[in-house]
């Protein structure tokens, strides 16, 4: 038989014998059903909020949309110019987002590494020269003369282990679960970093206010001192009026340096967050005047929630590659078989090792069962089966933290709008008072006592206001946080477009 027919004999041996994987024992794997429930809460969403009538949208009305999808780009909702410029900076040099990719990326060469070693026949060319002294005593001769010779072999070897039972291809659905993992873990890193970006800008523009607010009391505050420093002149207040008022300007004062640091914090936060040093970075000032409150605001179908949270899909992964060990487990109570060839020539010099005479061959087939093991394999598929059911209460953990997570936020932003109105209302009322207690104090007509409460009462009401206006900016960032960012209508950035594929 000619040599070329030999090798291409035995390649078709094996390549023949790759057809005759078997199905895969274990469990195939279904994704667990979307919950049963029809609302995120237990009582219906009003259709919108009540407004509060502010010189900037945060008092806005917001209408809660059923069943509407979430945009991609969600942050741009809020219009300001500098916030998505920062978000776009921190896509690019996030290096939490950088190591995601590499992450997502090593799992993919992981996968491939195993496809190419486990699925596909291995194939190894050997050349090897050697020379040898050879004695006769050996064989028990004694008067032969030791020999010296040479010995060339040329060889091509092939293996391959046939995947019966679908041990290989169950570890390969593992790892393209594992890859699935990395995948959603880098959308839920773009979203905790944009989320991030956009309720850190929201605390530093909250800042801002208060410290002008601040600002503008302590200008109060000194207007009224110079006014009660007159009246003591004149007799009309004691010294402990003025040093009262004294006190109440320094501790109005005191508050700002607390709310410069934590301003300070906040930027800072937010140039790490974008990949910057604090003291390189450049980061723009943020104002509630300058942010847009969504007055629209999306609310995803419940049913499709596990299919929108990142850490849902990411723990329903997990999940699959639990399973899929479950069947690499069972499959290794079954025997396996093993193909080898090679295909080569062997002879004593070089001028005639790829003649027909030099012409070596073989093929070999093996079978291993697992006989006795005392157990271990039946434990290890003992093993991974509880790990599959720890990995499945883990997964319906996940889901039931995530639709709480909607329900607080929707309830949160119902309830920030009334408070938001009851704290409005409540600083008109104090500065109404406040105005009428200076009057009637310039005329002798109520304590100073009264005068000093009437100030606390306006200056804690007009903060209180801020922060419930900021609280109604962040709780809504926290809501398409909560539905799961629009990851699937983003369009991939550059970073990502040269890194990962983008998950559909």
């Amino acid at each position: 038989m000619r040599a070329g027919l030999r090798l291409k004999l035995i390649l078709i041996f094996i390549l023949s014998a790759m057809s005759l994987n078997g199905c895969m024992v274990g469990p195939d794997f279904k994704a667990p059903a979307a919950p049963a429930v029809k609302s995120y809460t237990e009582k219906p969403l009003p259709k919108k909020t009540v407004a509060t009538p502010l010189t900037t949208s945060g008092g806005k009305s917001q209408q809660f949309i059923m069943g509407q999808d979430i945009p991609g780009e969600w942050w741009t909702l809020f219009q300001s110019a500098s916030l998505n410029r920062l978000i776009m900076l921190g896509m690019e040099n996030s290096p939490n987002l950088a190591s995601a990719m590499m992450t997502l990326k090593q799992s993919e060469e992981t996968l491939k590494a195993q496809i190419e070693s486990t699925m596909y026949p291995s194939v190894n060319g050997q050349l090897q020269g050697e020379r040898q002294r050879f004695s006769a005593a050996t064989f028990g001769a004694t008067t032969s003369p030791p020999s010296e010779f040479n010995l060339y072999n040329a060889t091509v070897n092939v293996s391959y282990t046939l995947d019966v039972f679908g041990a290989n291809r169950r570890q390969i659905e593992a790892l393209r679960a594992q890859v699935d993992y990395e995948a959603f873990q880098l959308q839920a890193a773009y979203l905790t970093l944009t989320s991030n970006i956009v309720t850190t800008a929201i605390t530093a523009a909250s800042l801002q206010a208060q410290i002008k607010a601040t600002n503008e009391l302590v200008k109060s505050h000194e207007k009224q001192l110079t006014i009660v420093q007159r009246q003591f002149l004149l007799g009309g207040v004691s010294k402990a009026d003025v040093l009262s008022q004294v006190v109440q300007l320094e501790q109005t004062q005191a508050t700002l340096p607390p709310l410069q640091t934590q301003l300070a914090q906040a930027k800072y936060a937010l140039a790490v967050l974008v990949g910057e040093f604090p003291g390189n970075s450049q980061i723009p000032d943020f104002n509630l005047s300058s942010l847009q409150l969504p007055t629209k605001l999306p609310v995803s179908l419940s049913s499709n929630l596990v299919r929108q949270r990142p850490d849902i899909r990411a723990s329903e992964a997990l999940l699959h590659e639990a399973s899929a060990q479950v069947g690499v487990a069972t499959a290794n109570l079954f025997p396996q078989i093993t193909l080898n060839g090679a295909y080569g020539y062997t002879a004593n010099n070089t001028n005639t090792l790829f003649t027909r005479q030099a012409n070596t061959w073989d093929y070999t087939g093996g079978l291993t069962q697992p006989i006795f093991n005392a157990g271990a394999l039946q434990s290890q598929r003992r093993a991974a089966i509880d790990a599959y059911k720890a990995a499945n209460a883990e997964y319906q953990e996940t889901v039931l933290l995530a639709f709480q997570n909607v329900a607080d936020t929707l309830r949160a932003l119902e309830n920030d709008a009334k408070t938001l109105r009851a704290e409005k209302a409540a600083e008109v009322a104090a500065k109404k008072s406040l105005s009428l207690t200076q009057s009637q104090f310039q005329l002798g007509g109520v304590s100073y006592i009264s005068l000093l409460n009437a100030e606390q009462q306006y200056q804690q009401s007009k903060i209180a206001t801020i922060q419930a206006e900021a609280t109604r900016y962040a709780d809504t960032a926290a809501l398409f946080q909560a539905l799961g960012g629009g990851w699937w209508n983003r369009q991939p950035n550059k970073l990502e477009k040269n890194n990962v594929k983008n998950v559909a």
